[in-house]
């Protein structure tokens, strides 16, 4: 009898140990991990100013940006923006937190955003990220997805401005496109992904062609002039493609 006993314990361990194998899927092994740090980067525009397409020299004391759902996809095949289609991913890892960031903050040599940082993360290569812009529940951004504060010149005329915008949208980006690679997550090893926003795309680059596809699609800075008080502006950004991965283009949802 105790014989028989020990017999069918170690028949349903072994099938218990099968069905913990089998709630890892496709999942890595744990201890193959590492740390992911992502980050918000607006860029010189942001940090330095610029001029834009319709001749207003632009600076920044503030671009508050509001980021919620980010996510990090080891994909396979690579994920294409340009399909539309949702992100199908092998190992997804997200940060949990809604985060409110200044892309301005630390002048013109600063470096990217620090948003938020994952530890545990399985080894690997994250090649798609994505992202919500969401609207603030407090804070300086409260209520908005976008506040820009600053100063705007031309032609001897200077305006102040807070240009508030409450659209939320979704941005879905493959591997980041830039000078190096991001997201190669070795063990032991930190890895970063960057979450970035064109600018140029709203306001135009007068160091562009007047017909630049960029600035025939940026809607320039005259367009922000009756909103410099602070009034949301109406604006579709799904046609604006304000969010990407590097140079990379996002897919993107507004509502």
């Amino acid at each position: 009898m105790k014989r028989r006993f020990l017999l069918t314990l170690l028949s349903v361990l072994a099938l218990t140990g099968l069905a913990l194998a089998g709630c890892n899927g496709n999942e890595p092994d744990t201890e193959q991990t590492g740390t992911l740090e992502f980050y918000a980067n607006g860029e010189a525009f942001v940090r330095e100013g610029f001029v834009s397409r319709d001749g207003w020299a632009i600076s920044f004391d503030h671009v508050y940006v509001t980021l919620a759902d980010i996510t990090a996809y080891q994909t396979d095949p690579p994920y294409d923006a340009h399909d539309g289609n949702a992100i199908s991913a092998k190992v997804t890892r997200s940060l949990s937190q809604t985060y409110t960031v200044d892309l301005a903050e630390g002048g013109a040599d600063a470096d990217p955003i620090l948003v938020g940082k994952l530890t545990g993360a399985p080894a690997g290569a994250y090649n798609a990220l994505s992202w919500k812009l969401a609207k603030a529940d407090g804070g300086p951004a409260d209520g908005y997805s976008v506040v820009m504060i600053g100063t705007a010149e031309k032609d001897g005329q200077t305006v102040e401005f807070t240009i508030n915008i409450d659209a939320e949208c979704r941005y879905s980006g493959g591997e980041f496109v830039g000078d190096v690679r991001k997201g190669i997550l070795s063990a032991g090893g930190t890895a970063d992904l960057e979450m970035t926003f064109h600018f140029d795309h709203l306001f135009g680059d007068a160091e562009l062609a007047a017909d630049d596809e960029l600035n025939i699609g940026a809607p320039g800075f005259e367009f922000f002039l009756n909103y410099a008080d602070g009034t949301p502006v109406a604006i579709d950004m799904a046609e604006v493609h304000l969010g990407h991965v590097g140079e990379g283009h996002c897919h993107t949802e507004c509502g």
